[in-house]
């Protein structure tokens, strides 16, 4: 199992970036596919998570209308589109996925993410 999660970069507040999570090695339309953020210095962050139907989805509070999440299940890819960055967005960004139960779980801190991917660093600066 692989996730590589790509498109961090440095960015003005109010800026955007889009983040994709490529996945291979596992049937990606089974499974929920959750992202997170640290901060240095700060526990890790439940962000956003989708679930296999893609119907189904979540956003922290501190997201929610600035932030959507989607799945590409034709290039095994989920995207996650930030709009209206701010400065304490900055962190760094990893996708993981499990079962939907655990992964919203998972967004409130709980462990149980089966897979972790590689991080991409996003910077909201001016």
């Amino acid at each position: 199992v692989q996730l590589q999660a790509s498109g961090g970069g440095l960015v003005q507040p109010g800026g955007s970036l889009r983040l994709s999570c490529a996945a291979s090695g596992f049937t990606f339309a089974d499974y929920a596919i959750g992202w997170f953020r640290q901060a240095p210095g700060k526990e890790r962050e439940g962000v956003s998570c989708i679930g296999s139907s893609d119907v189904t989805t979540y956003y922290s509070d501190s997201v929610k209308g600035r932030f959507t999440i989607s799945r590409d299940k034709a290039k095994n890819t989920v995207y996650l589109q930030m709009n209206g960055l701010k400065p304490e967005d900055t962190a760094v960004y990893y996708c993981a996925t499990a079962t939907w139960e655990a992964t919203i779980g998972a967004m409130t801190g709980r462990d149980g993410m089966d897979y972790w991917g590689t991080g991409t660093q996003v910077t909201v600066s001016s």
